[in-house]
């Protein structure tokens, strides 16, 4: 069930990043759900994800890194 969350999390994030604002309240939403392992490697995907779109750069003070 857990590993269902975290894929539907990556889907979800990678919809919404197109809009900036967007894409930081659903990685709010994912930190507050997600358990603690699964944030590892959710942080992983957002750092993929910002290469790709360095506008997302922002929201990565929401994972603490």
């Amino acid at each position: 069930m857990a590993r269902a969350m975290l894929d539907y999390t990556k889907t979800i994030l990678n919809k919404v990043s197109f809009d900036t604002s967007l894409f930081c309240k659903e990685v709010q939403k994912a930190l507050n759900r997600l358990l603690p392992y699964e944030i590892e490697e959710l942080k992983i995907y957002i750092h993929s994800l910002v290469l790709q779109n360095p506008d997302l750069n922002q929201c990565l003070i929401y994972l603490k890194t």
